[in-house]
């Protein structure tokens, strides 16, 4: 399985702007990689029923892709791509209203939504205890 990953921690993705000053940041070059796939997971941890602020920002840029006209075939290139999630948390199960708005975001830029992964890290992550979960999530892709 061919897969790249890219830490926006290490990227400059700026927060949305609506006069689109940004629009030299890095947001359009990690779209470009990301649509290169046709699968595509969505990690971070999730903190007060939401996604890390790199995560969050990364999607609320999309709607440059709807808003910049020289963006929009970008956004159209996501159609029928599929999104899975992958995330942490210190509670048994990521709250629904935080996959929810991963899922809406999802169907909104025309993508499926592949299903997810939690782990519960209150007491770290023990690999040994999740290996089963991560299975399945792999063969699903």
């Amino acid at each position: 399985m061919d897969i790249q990953i890219i830490d926006l921690s290490e990227k400059d993705i700026t927060p949305y702007d609506y006069e689109h000053k940004n629009i030299n940041d890095d947001f359009v070059t990690v779209m470009n990689c990301i649509l290169e796939y046709e699968k595509i997971i969505f990690v971070t941890p999730i903190y007060w029923y939401g996604p890390s602020a790199q995560m969050k920002t990364f999607i609320d840029r999309t709607s440059d892709l709807l808003d910049v006209d020289e963006l929009k075939d970008i956004g159209r290139s996501l159609r029928n791509k599929t999104a899975y999630i992958v995330c942490t948390s210190i509670s048994n199960d990521a709250d629904s209203s935080f996959i929810n708005s991963f899922k809406s975001t999802f169907e909104y830029l025309g993508m499926n939504y592949g299903g997810y992964v939690h782990a519960n890290c209150e007491n770290g992550y023990n690999p040994v205890e999740y290996k089963n979960d991560v299975d399945k999530f792999i063969n699903s892709i």
